[in-house]
């Protein structure tokens, strides 16, 4: 007994140590703060009447919370990813259109869709373009790109052949089925009219944009989109975010400059909001405009306040209508509770989804949600700029209110200086838990001149989750432990998806004015998984939205279908799940976008798992072995 006391006592010794040390850190770096204030103030009291000059640009030197050791014994996996763009014959570049004048949209960059156009099984790549300016006297060429996936042959680029070789100033990228015909459409967003391509039974695509009612304005700049059924009617509607009010004028006019660097790319602080898109679909290939569904004014002004960059769609309130989230730039986010199908409700300050911990707008990029725990917990993750940390929203189980626990998680220090753009949660170790990533990139090539701890490229961000017993949830995965991921790039847009069908998931990352990584991912960490492909329903019915929830050993994952993810991209449709060392999977069930449940049987792992529509006769699934392609049907 004594023993344990005397070990108390010096526990608790040591913690009064160092809080002790805590506090003689926090009172030398105040009273260096007050220092540091009294000589500003009296430099400006003997120079305030000088000679007006252009502000240099004061670097921030932001303390910020400390990234707290990690106490778990736990370490990521090695797992290196290849940059293999060559190798399998990706030959896209970017172009923006930069010629000097510092054009906004010239930064942004532009997404990428992983999807099967084909229906062959394999995952093929689309990458949205930009192009020259119509004021500016070049040739012509730069188009959109789709490139096949011919399995072990690598990828042929495709885009002419099946008539998606448009020239636009295209931004993003949304693909689903929305005629429910069995084949997936694409969605372009643009700097100007937004395109709409119909996929003709997989050898081509028809651009029907104007004919379906959502061609948009030709002066608007959309950038995310999402197909989802907000309805429940079975046809997927359509919501399209719009950034700002932009012309080559408007962007002249701002004339936003950098002391050393002249005009610059800057924030939109000073340009003006937009409203978004919303469609419903009629069922007959074409939509309706509800735009005023989702219009959100500035209280103080009167005027449109939306900035958008990206959207997800969540049911908030588990009340089987799929809400909305979309994170606006500099501009406070939104979230657009869905009135049973009859409007939408703008709740995001009430959710907690709005603003930081601090109460500040952020200039927010790209978006993810997931149930990230395998504890219930629901989580949105949003990218920002530079100096502003990733925000990591986190509703607990049942609870429905949000907090941004960026720092508790273990993201939030470390993403602080990065410029991060699109970002999602997968699992790239096939362990069960699920990571997370994120690309970077600022948005001003010379920023360098100016902030010395800034870069144009920049590194992307591998977190590993660590599981809810370690000190901090998600542990950096260190340079060199990744392989090629730990490039610099000027990252933009990202997705995942198994692009060589060995059963985990690779990335792809667009830069602005560059060429794509393509990251193949070559673990060998002998982890099981289990992958999932959910069919459309006999009318044509999408299963986007469909939330699976899978058993295995004490763990209990869930995914939703949902390729909306990131910064201006689209994930597969086909849902990865890490099973770690269990050989078995206990329990798999789907709960479909109808409201009907299905428990589905796994006679194996290590493969794909074609799951039917439910009919009056149960559900239907169809195995498929991933080395060797062998089938086998069964009934449940």
């Amino acid at each position: 007994m004594k023993e344990h006391k005397e070990q108390d006592l010096s526990a608790e010794l040591d913690l009064m140590e160092q809080d002790d040390a805590i506090i003689g850190r926090v009172f030398r770096w105040s009273l260096l703060l007050m220092i540091g204030l009294a000589v500003v103030v009296l430099t400006v009291i003997f120079s305030g009447r000088g000679e007006e000059r252009p502000e240099p640009v004061a670097e921030a030197r932001l303390a910020g919370p400390e990234q707290l050791s990690e106490t778990s014994d736990r370490s990521p996996p090695q797992v290196h990813f290849s940059e293999v763009a060559d190798d399998w014959g990706i030959d896209f570049v970017h172009a923006n259109g930069a010629y000097g004048e510092r054009l906004l949209p010239e930064t942004m960059g532009s997404g990428v869709a992983i999807f099967d156009y084909d229906r062959d099984g394999d995952q093929d790549l689309f990458f949205v373009n930009g192009k020259s300016w119509p004021w500016r006297e070049e040739t012509a060429g730069a188009t959109q790109r789709l490139y096949r996936n011919d399995g072990d042959r690598g990828f042929t680029d495709v885009s002419a052949a099946t008539g998606v070789n448009l020239e636009l100033y295209g931004m993003g990228v949304a693909t689903a089925d929305f005629d429910n015909d069995g084949w997936t459409d694409i969605f372009i967003t643009a700097v100007g009219g937004n395109r709409l391509l119909r996929n003709m039974g997989g050898d081509h695509f028809v651009e029907v944009g104007a004919a379906a009612g959502v061609s948009g304005d030709d002066d608007v700049w959309s950038t995310a989109a999402i197909f989802f059924d907000a309805d429940n009617d079975a046809d997927l509607d359509l919501f399209v975010a719009n950034y700002v009010e932009w012309s080559r004028d408007i962007d002249l006019e701002v004339d936003y400059r950098l002391t050393g660097i002249g005009r610059a790319f800057g924030p939109p602080a000073n340009y003006a909001g937009t409203q978004a898109y919303f469609y419903l679909n009629n069922g007959d290939g074409s939509f309706t405009d509800k735009s005023e569904w989702v219009q959100v004014f500035n209280p103080a002004t009167g005027e449109a306040m939306g900035k958008g960059l990206a959207v997800v769609p969540i049911d908030l309130n588990n009340d089987g209508w799929l809400d909305l989230v979309v994170a606006n730039d500099t501009v406070r986010n939104f979230a657009f509770e869905n009135l049973a199908g009859q409007g939408f409700r703008e709740t995001g300050s009430d959710l907690g989804l709005a603003f930081d911990n601090a109460g500040h707008a952020t200039g927010a990029m790209g978006m993810d949600t997931a149930a990230h725990g395998n504890n219930g917990d629901l989580a949105v993750a949003i990218g920002n700029f530079a100096n502003e940390m990733t925000s990591f929203y986190v509703a607990q189980e049942g609870n429905g209110l949000f907090t941004d626990e960026a720092i508790l998680m273990g993201i939030g220090p470390l993403s602080r200086q990065a410029l991060s753009f699109g970002l999602f949660f997968f699992d790239y170790d096939l362990d069960g838990w699920l990571d997370f990533f994120q690309t970077n990139g600022h948005v001003e090539p010379e920023i360098n001149i100016v902030q010395p701890s800034q870069n144009y490229r920049q590194a992307s961000q591998l977190f590993w989750q660590c599981g809810q017993d370690c000190q901090r949830q998600y542990i950096p995965v260190a340079d060199g432990r990744a392989g090629d991921l730990g490039m610099p790039v000027v990252g933009r847009g990202a997705a995942y998806g198994d692009l060589d069908g060995d059963g985990d998931l690779d990335i792809v990352i667009t830069q602005s004015g560059d060429r794509p990584m393509i990251l193949r991912n070559d673990q060998r960490t002998g982890h099981h998984w289990l992958r999932v492909r959910l069919d459309q329903g006999a009318a044509g019915q999408s299963p986007i939205g469909a939330v699976v929830t899978l058993s295995s050993g004490d763990v209990t994952q869930q995914r939703t279908l949902n390729p909306t993810r990131s910064y201006l991209s689209q994930m597969e449709t086909v849902l990865t799940f890490g099973l770690g060392a269990n050989s078995a999977v206990d329990g798999l069930w789907v709960l479909w976008p109808d409201g009907r449940a299905a428990e589905i049987p796994v006679p194996e792992v290590d493969l794909e798992l074609r799951v039917a529509w439910p009919d009056g006769n149960g559900a239907a699934a169809l195995a498929k072995k991933t080395n060797d392609h062998a089938q086998r049907e069964f009934i449940h």
